[in-house]
């Protein structure tokens, strides 16, 4: 198979959970609900012309492989990446109340806001996967 790479897999995770995704199959469905903009934003590869993301086998493998001071500075990195003109970036995910698509699916928002330029640098609304 081919590789993920770390980082791509952890800020997916990130997303997922601050958006109130619970567990590795909630996660790779928060994951198979991104958009293109939104697979290209997190850094995922490119195949056959379109953004794909890591399986729920993927995320699994890394989130249990993984150990937490290399977590940590796979984090610092991409708050580096991220936020270069900030000293610190505001992550935060909610669960829209009443906020149900057509097919019953409740809305998740997640946005990323620099501390020091108050930029917004991502915000990302979704539904999980039927």
């Amino acid at each position: 198979g081919r590789r993920h790479r770390l980082p791509v897999v952890l800020g997916i995770a990130a997303g997922a959970i601050l958006c109130g995704m619970r567990g590795y199959k909630a996660i790779s469905d928060w994951a198979c609900a991104l958009g293109q903009q939104a697979r290209r934003r997190f850094g995922c590869r490119r195949e056959q012309g379109r953004y794909v993301v890591p399986s729920e086998f993927v995320i699994r493998d890394c989130l249990v492989r993984i150990e937490p001071g290399a977590l940590d500075q796979a984090l610092a990195t991409w708050n580096q990446a991220r936020g270069a003109q900030d000293d610190a970036l505001a992550i935060d995910g909610k669960t829209m109340k009443n906020a149900v698509d057509e097919a019953g699916n409740q809305a998740h928002i997640l946005s990323v806001v620099g501390h020091e330029s108050q930029i917004c640098h991502a915000q990302k609304k979704s539904a999980a996967c039927p």
